[in-house]
């Protein structure tokens, strides 16, 4: 079910998240997973505004999973 809320209309946040679910999301603390579900129910432009790092999401669990999606060495 994640895997397919991942795909967006968007190639660039397709790339990020499906990383992340992937790599990270396995390990992650319960927390850090359900932080990361929420973000999905976002539209995109939101979503993508936060990666982008042209707002910061106001919830410190979605910085903390903003952080990981962005971070290169992931």
């Amino acid at each position: 079910m994640l895997r397919w809320r991942c795909r967006r209309g968007m190639r660039e946040l397709d790339v990020l998240l499906e990383r992340y679910l992937r790599e990270r999301y396995p390990s992650a603390p319960a927390a850090e997973q359900q932080a990361f579900a929420a973000l999905l129910d976002l539209p995109d432009p939101e979503l993508l505004a936060f990666v982008m790092r042209r707002q910061v999401p106001a919830d410190p669990h979605w910085v903390h999973v903003i952080a990981k999606l962005t971070d290169s060495d992931a």
